[in-house]
């Protein structure tokens, strides 16, 4: 199949999170028949495909990121007939359907750890990551959790210290291990036999840790930011040579790309965060590993013009022949609109924000995950420390607040729980979510979710946006432009990312026609002169 060809090039992929989509059977948690219910909303989007986090087998620990079973689905979100009904209907419907493998760590409830616990001799004594303590008791190496303290949790029953790079409660999984490596290909193929289309490959750069234990170097206060982790976390305090991102793990992702390549049409996307995830993700997607990657890049608080440019510049320059996937939201950080609004200090996100930002992200070279509720403008949620579910919020409140605020239950329509339960939901329904419901929005032709439905619906008809390449032009903060090139048409993008407007010269040699966009704040060109309202967009043709 040609690259033209494969779905994935271009692709908008709609995040799923079970827990908080529908809940149909009253339990206040979201289930499998919760999204077959509403996929014919999510087809009405112009999205080419869903991507849903973890539903398998699981104490929910991590909610889900932490897998008891990989190949049975957890009852909290039903059954294996129901994920094959859901997997008939996204295919009637013209979606595709990617799932979530957490190949690096599984749950402590896994029979495989159960086993391997048991003792050092065995067929799965080195499936985990075992060492022993150092003579004064302490654990091997200096290695930290990103959820808070040593990665290292001891084992009475072995007398050894398991690894774990998030919970003790997920044990890391030994990949130098043969054995470890074709159960999880055996896994991902059970999958790949059912019907998927894909997968969204959990914390991918983390199967392979350095097999000496080396420990890692101390990291300069001045250099300590993180993605996915604040500066305040001591997992901040190191630089992660050792404890992922290995060389060992290249030929797996060749062996993975390998199993998916027999496969018609599937792909692969990665979620890679190391210390420098751009040259990673560089790496990692090729014609030979990895269909396609995205980091935390874009899911910080820097959202300057230039910081965007930066980033996908680098990514530009280093990844030669592989394709990029970007997102602004997802289940790990907060919400864009409310993260941008308050990066730039104007204030409360408005309609305008959300428009554009869905616009924004859908216009740079790539795929594309958008998350639920990012259609409605969804703000981050308050949820009170007494409800918080999250176990990283928990060990590091009040500082960070954990990730709850942006899991919060979908609103629907205007009930007491916004529709998404009859029951007491897990997380509380936000109440300033009420008034961006789907059912509010739907009838209104100027709101956030009618523009997203019609910019995407545009989208689609645009080649140099969904395949072409990328070019940034010279502009003065706020405004962020970009040329995107296709089979002889260039298409211009220019984005005003402040609540002011802004005029400023537009260096570019070439006529410009504005094209009518749906659903943006529309700017105009006048001569060498862009002009762009607040929060306001402009996309034209270059002769």
């Amino acid at each position: 199949m040609s690259k033209a060809q494969s779905w994935w090039r271009g692709a908008v992929i709609y995040q799923i999170y079970p827990r908080s989509f529908l809940d149909t059977n009253g339990d206040g948690i979201g289930d499998l028949p919760g999204i077959v219910e509403k996929l014919d909303y999510v087809a009405s989007l112009g999205v080419d495909a869903i991507w849903i986090s973890p539903f398998f087998k699981s104490p929910m620990a991590d909610f889900g990121y932490d897998i008891a079973d990989y190949r049975a689905v957890d009852p909290m979100f039903g059954t294996l007939a129901d994920f094959d009904r859901l997997l008939e209907k996204a295919h009637s419907l013209g979606l595709k359907v990617m799932i979530d493998q957490v190949l690096s760590h599984t749950s402590i409830e896994h029979e495989w750890f159960k086993q391997s616990r048991e003792s050092r001799e065995g067929n799965k004594a080195d499936w985990y990551v075992w060492a022993d303590a150092k003579p004064d008791g302490t654990p091997p190496n200096n290695w930290l959790s990103i959820f808070g303290g040593v990665a290292w949790q001891w084992e009475p029953r072995r007398c050894q210290y398991f690894l774990h790079n998030f919970l003790a409660s997920q044990p890391d999984l030994n990949f130098h291990s043969p054995a470890v490596q074709q159960a999880q290909l055996d896994n991902v193929k059970f999958w790949l036999d059912r019907g998927v289309d894909g997968f969204r490959l959990d914390a991918i750069n983390f199967c392979f840790h350095d097999a000496q234990l080396r420990d890692n170097p101390p990291k300069p206060e001045e250099l300590r930011t993180g993605r996915g982790f604040s500066a305040d976390n001591p997992y901040a305090f190191q630089y992660h040579h050792y404890n992922n991102t290995q060389p060992e793990n290249l030929p797996f992702l060749e062996q993975i790309r390998q199993l998916l390549d027999r496969y018609p049409d599937v792909a692969a996307l990665g979620e890679i965060s190391s210390e420098d995830s751009l040259a990673t993700m560089a790496e990692y997607v090729m014609p030979s590993r990895l269909h396609m990657g995205y980091s935390f890049e874009l899911l910080t608080d820097d959202c300057t013009a230039a910081y965007v440019r930066e980033t996908v510049e680098r990514l530009e320059a280093q990844m030669v022949d592989g394709w990029p996937c970007w997102a602004i939201s997802n289940h790990d950080v907060r919400r864009a609109v409310t993260r941008w609004s308050a990066a730039t200090g104007d204030g409360d996100a408005d309609d305008a924000l959300a428009r554009q930002l869905v616009a924004l992200v859908c216009s740079l070279r790539g795929s594309v995950c958008l998350y639920q509720g990012e259609e409605l403008g969804l703000t981050e949620a308050e949820v009170p420390y007494e409800l918080l579910q999250d176990p990283y919020g928990i060990a590091f409140w009040p500082n960070f607040k954990g990730r709850d605020g942006c899991r919060t239950p979908m609103p629907w329509d205007g009930g007491e729980q916004a529709g998404f339960t009859e029951g007491e939901p897990w997380l509380p329904v936000a109440d300033a979510h009420h008034p961006r419901s789907v059912a509010k929005q739907e009838n209104d032709p100027d709101s956030v979710l009618n523009a997203v439905r019609a910019f995407l619906r545009w989208r689609r008809e645009q080649p140099a946006l969904v395949l072409g390449s990328i070019r940034f032009l010279d502009t003065p903060e706020p405004v962020l432009a970009f040329v995107r090139e296709h089979d002889g048409r260039r298409v211009l993008a220019a984005f005003n990312l402040s609540a002011a407007p802004v005029e400023c010269a537009l260096a570019i040699d070439a006529a410009v026609s504005p094209i009518a966009a749906p659903g943006m704040v529309p700017g105009g060109c006048d001569g060498a002169r862009l002009q762009l309202p607040a929060r306001g967009a402009l996309f034209a043709e270059l002769a």
